[in-house]
């Protein structure tokens, strides 16, 4: 129908970035498509569209205006949640003094989230110079001064993965091992440790390369290991975001019905349509959120929720509208349909090896996606289709 007569719509969409609209710094052709058909007369969205990445080694409104420029049409920062934007919601930890891990813009991003007091790694390396001493070009060459003043460091904030690992594990491990005085002579580890937020799970990620790259969850895996090893101890995590974690979601969810009113779209926002490459962060999240929002259909008492930080989102009070997150896998990034067709088609889905985070259970069902298509601009003509939009 012409535009004039269109319904506002009743859905929107969450869409992954990396291997779903570019690889590397490359934009997908059919990216280009796909916000061609969603965007109406005047370059307009003509649904509530939010940018869904586990990045989080950049900026926000960077991230808005890369996709805006990629895209060819306007994009804000309150469309794009990296994957660190949910710590905002985290006020109990703004006022202490965190330790920040990750490369790029760290500390702006901190305080950008609400954090009063950081410290770098590289910070508390200069204070402590006896510290870092795998790189045997980096050791101290005299014997430093003991350090004073530095202060005692009350939690740690994992952005993302670091450029000199080993240096990062060990003063990490270091902090968590002396309370936060890395300086100290402690009797015994202390357990539980520091509290630990932790900002993109992805073990993998798909770049130029042919192969997959490290993701933040490969830095995880060896901080947690490390950490076991040396104490005999499960490393826990206070807060572990970022997708597939449902406050991400919920946080997406609370984006979008904020786009809708500003767009004076009035009728409510009913279906997600969550978009990506990745089996074990954009189908396991969308597919947690969907049975998420079963049950909180199911019991309106929200009880559970009430009481994890984790689930704590912008909108605690009273569950929103939307009644389902649908998942769509699309063939660009790290998920390839094999070329011959699978012998034993209910396998042929289900990743044999678990690429997922230790906290977050093995479900086969959850890696199930809703569907399957080639790329993000037939992903959009599906959705569409199924909700009778031209």
């Amino acid at each position: 129908p012409p535009l004039a007569l269109q319904p506002p719509p009743a859905f929107g969409f969450l869409f992954d970035i990396d291997g779903v609209l570019v690889r590397g710094s490359q934009v997908l052709p059919a990216a280009r498509e796909a916000f061609r058909r969603l965007a109406g007369a005047g370059g307009r969205l003509r649904v509530p569209v939010v940018f869904l990445t586990n990045a989080g080694n950049c900026l926000r409104d960077a991230k808005a205006r890369e996709l805006a420029q990629a895209l060819g049409l306007q994009v804000s920062p309150e469309q794009v949640i990296l994957s660190h934007s949910p710590l905002r919601l985290f006020s109990q930890f703004h006022r202490r003094c965190m330790l920040v891990a990750g490369q790029g813009p760290v500390e702006e991003n901190a305080h950008n989230l609400g954090f009063k007091h950081v410290v770098t790694i590289e910070a508390l390396r200069k204070a402590y110079p006896l510290l870092d001493m795998v790189d045997q070009s980096r050791r101290p060459k005299e014997l430093p001064p003991p350090t004073t003043g530095f202060p005692t460091i009350e939690g740690v904030i994992l952005f993302g993965e670091p450029v000199r690992w080993e240096t990062s594990l060990q003063l990490i491990i270091d902090v968590l091992l002396s309370n936060g005085n890395p300086g100290a002579e402690l009797e015994e580890i202390p357990y539980p440790h520091l509290p630990v937020l932790a900002c993109n799970m992805d073990l993998l990620w798909m770049a130029e390369a042919k192969m997959p790259r490290f993701g933040h969850g490969t830095f995880l895996l060896c901080l947690e290991n490390i950490y076991k090893k040396v104490t005999g101890r499960e490393l826990k995590y206070e807060a572990l975001i970022g997708k597939p974690s449902t406050v991400t979601y919920r946080y997406a969810e609370y984006l979008i019905h904020e786009q809708a009113k500003k767009q004076g779209w009035n009728s409510p926002i009913r279906r997600l349509y969550a978009i990506g490459d990745n089996p074990m962060s954009d189908v396991y999240g969308a597919n947690l959120y969907n049975n998420y929002l079963k049950s909180a259909q199911r019991n309106h008492v929200q009880a559970g929720v009430k009481r994890s930080p984790q689930a704590a989102g912008p909108q605690s009070e009273d569950h929103l509208a939307v009644e389902s997150c649908k998942s769509i896998l699309v063939c660009t990034g790290v998920y390839r349909h094999s070329a011959e067709a699978p012998s034993k088609p209910e396998k042929h889905n289900t990743e044999t090896v678990f690429h997922g985070h230790r906290d977050f259970s093995f479900d086969p069902s959850l890696v199930e996606a809703s569907y399957v298509v080639q790329d993000v601009n037939e992903a959009v003509q599906l959705a569409f289709q199924k909700e009778n939009w031209s």
